[in-house]
């Protein structure tokens, strides 16, 4: 006796006799299988919508109205019913024509009546083996589906948490210049919450040393992005929603597609405030050294 608890059988035949014999055989052999029983195809059909669970299917090939290849054929054409295994039994279509037609609409296995005892039994316990087998890699797929998943949104977090907590300011443009997101440190730095960020063009927050160059920026460092993939930091300023310019070292990397076209660019900003250039700190020297010249 084999326990085949957690499966469930549908045996179709139009004889109440022959679905007695299949039964008690399955309950005799297969300890704790559950027997559905149908007495044609079309009520094979209707019970397969009824149980969602149906593991097997033993097909008798003779029957009135709709016969065993007819009712195999709708079950395949359904989503739902389509992998079930079907077994067909016949006492009358023994010939090799028949039997490729049983395999032709999907059976997985032929068998002739009278019935071989064994044979049928050792048949449907190595299609409940294939079915654990089964159900056991795919319970390991979800496991790891689900493993991967908390991978990525464990990176998606920790990506985040970097974005949201880095002391520079970071925008994402579209390829046209568009903002498309920016981190708390450019909202602070900008005075503008993100979702009134979002859509102005980067012109509207963003100048360079002189109009030419502030003229330029999807025009001719643009280009410049395309060729190489980024630019180094330069010296500019973020204006403010109330105006003040606030300075900022600045530099930004193209993102781009398969088809090398820019998708994304990603601009970085560093808040200059209070910090004095090489030049201007070497010129304020030279000037107060003449200065007290002047006074001794």
């Amino acid at each position: 006796m084999t326990d085949a608890s957690g499966y469930k059988i549908l045996i179709v035949d139009d004889h109440a006799h022959n679905l007695y014999t299949l039964r008690t055989l399955i309950e005799k052999h297969l300890h704790s299988a559950s027997v559905l029983e149908a007495s044609s195809g079309r009520e094979a059909i209707d019970i397969t919508l009824e149980h969602r669970d149906i593991d097997l299917i033993i097909l008798d090939v003779q029957m009135p109205e709709m016969d065993g290849f007819q009712t195999a054929s709708l079950l395949k054409l359904r989503k739902r019913t389509r992998d079930i295994p079907i077994i067909f039994l016949t006492a009358a279509f023994k010939s090799e024509e028949f039997q490729q037609r049983g395999f032709a609409v999907g059976a997985v296995d032929y068998l002739l009546k009278p019935i071989d005892d064994n044979l049928l039994i050792n048949k449907i316990s190595t299609y409940f083996r294939l079915i654990a087998k089964e159900r056991a890699l795919n319970v390991a797929l979800e496991e790891k589906v689900a493993e991967r998943t908390r991978e990525l949104e464990q990176a998606r977090q920790y990506l985040e948490n970097i974005v949201r907590y880095m002391g520079e300011a970071l925008l994402v443009l579209d390829a046209e210049g568009l903002i498309k997101q920016a981190n708390p440190a450019a909202c602070a730095m900008l005075d503008y919450p993100e979702q009134d960020l979002i859509g102005l063009s980067i012109g509207d927050v963003f100048e360079e040393e002189g109009d030419e160059e502030a003229g330029a920026f999807m025009g001719t460092w643009l280009e410049a992005l395309i060729r190489t993939g980024a630019l180094a930091k330069i010296e500019a300023r973020f204006i403010a929603k109330d105006g003040c310019r606030v300075p900022i070292l600045f530099s930004r990397t193209a993102v781009k597609d398969e088809a090398g076209r820019i998708s994304e660019i990603i601009c970085i900003a560093k808040d200059m405030s209070g910090y004095v250039r090489v030049d201007d700190e070497a010129a304020y020297r030279t000037r107060d050294a003449g200065s007290r010249e002047t006074v001794s």
